[in-house]
């Protein structure tokens, strides 16, 4: 790929390419856009084809997170780091401490956490490098587990996009579909039972299928039933791209709401269910709960103050369907929209007070 292409075509501002060769360090720190402030955003371990692909996806995710990030109205902006490397027999205490001075060496541009083929150890590692890492072990004063604000964050999110579609946002007696019953769509599911909420739901486990049965009197299909079944809402918690030219047929639907990440598996499918009249509440708006709780370690942690904020997702969803009507255009967009508004009315403030520090400069 041309990189320097990449980066002025998606407006980048920086990667650092990271390599420790005692540690077997090979990884890549993507900077998006530091805005709204520092880029906050995981790092991944993966066994990467090629290093193309590993800097094409540090680019991509950095991206993803400065529109999560803005939109969920938290005064930071997108970065993403990957690691070069098997999870599950290259991590080493050296090779984590390596990668934490490399942060370090970023005074604090960018902020890394937990994401997919790391863990809360492999982040105590970093910290004994840096200050600049979140999702630490609640020893070290951090909020521990995320899947339970998560989901707390994906059911005040429902319950916006229920209103919308029904005019009122009660849960009671709606009929949900929840595809993948991992840790943050079984504390959705017991929200949701709680309320008073039917739940039809699957996965490929089955011991996961059935704890959700049991515990909230849920009822079980195949993993490619889901779409079609009778429901109010489909929740999709699993993998992403779930919404396709394949199953948008099938949907019954009224609402698609869920934790999973890139539900959409090409952006003209924003469009199609928009067409269709589903009620659509975009992925990284609605599951932002995660990224809203280890964001508040960084003021040192108070529980009490990161679910008053992750409540407010529920008022996020509501003006991406305001931007939706307002400009006629899918939520999908509309999603992307209230972030780049919020990050040019941030950019443009903070270039009027420069522009009117230099004229008083240069008059004295």
């Amino acid at each position: 790929m041309e990189i320097f292409k990449y980066m002025a075509d998606y407006d980048y501002e920086q990667l650092v390419f990271c390599h420790d060769e005692s540690s077997g360090l090979k990884a890549i720190i993507a900077i998006h856009d530091t805005t709204l402030g520092p880029a906050l955003g995981g790092t991944r371990m993966w066994t990467y084809e090629t290093e193309a692909a590993a800097v094409e996806d540090a680019l991509r995710l950095a991206r993803g997170m400065t529109y999560k990030n803005a939109a969920a109205g938290l005064n930071l902006g997108g970065g993403k780091a990957v690691i070069i490397g098997d999870p599950r027999s290259d991590k080493s205490e050296e090779l984590f401490r390596a990668f934490g001075r490399y942060v370090q060496s970023l005074n604090g541009r960018y902020i890394t956490a937990e994401d997919v083929g790391t863990t809360v150890e492999d982040m105590d590692l970093i910290y004994q490098e840096t200050n600049y890492v979140t999702g630490i072990s609640p020893a070290y004063g951090s909020s521990g587990n995320p899947s339970p604000v998560t989901a707390f964050g994906v059911y005040r999110g429902m319950k916006a996009a229920a209103k919308e579609a029904f005019g009122t946002d009660s849960l009671q007696g709606k009929v949900v579909a929840v595809q993948g019953v991992g840790n943050v769509a079984y504390k959705l599911c017991e929200h949701l039972h709680k309320e008073g909420a039917k739940l039809i739901v699957t996965d490929i486990r089955k011991d996961a299928v059935d704890k959700v049965v049991q515990e909230f009197n849920a009822t079980a299909v195949d993993p490619d039933d889901i779409y079609s079944v009778p429901c109010d809402i489909y929740a999709p918690c699993a993998l992403g791209g779930t919404i396709n030219d394949q199953t948008i047929p099938l949907l019954k639907a009224k609402v698609i709401a869920g934790s999973a990440n890139n539900q959409l598996k090409e952006a003209k499918h924003g469009q199609i269910i928009h067409d269709l009249g589903i009620v659509y509440a975009p992925d990284y708006v609605i599951n932002a709960g995660g990224v809203i709780n280890v964001a508040d370690e960084l003021h040192g942690y108070n529980e009490e103050r990161a679910l008053k904020k992750v409540e407010a997702i529920y008022q996020n969803i509501e003006k991406v369907f305001e931007i939706s009507k307002r400009d006629d255009i899918p939520t999908s967009e509309a999603a992307d929209r209230m972030a780049e508004e919020r990050i040019e009315k941030i950019r443009n403030s903070r270039n009027q007070f420069l522009q009117n520090g230099f004229h008083i400069l240069s008059r004295r």
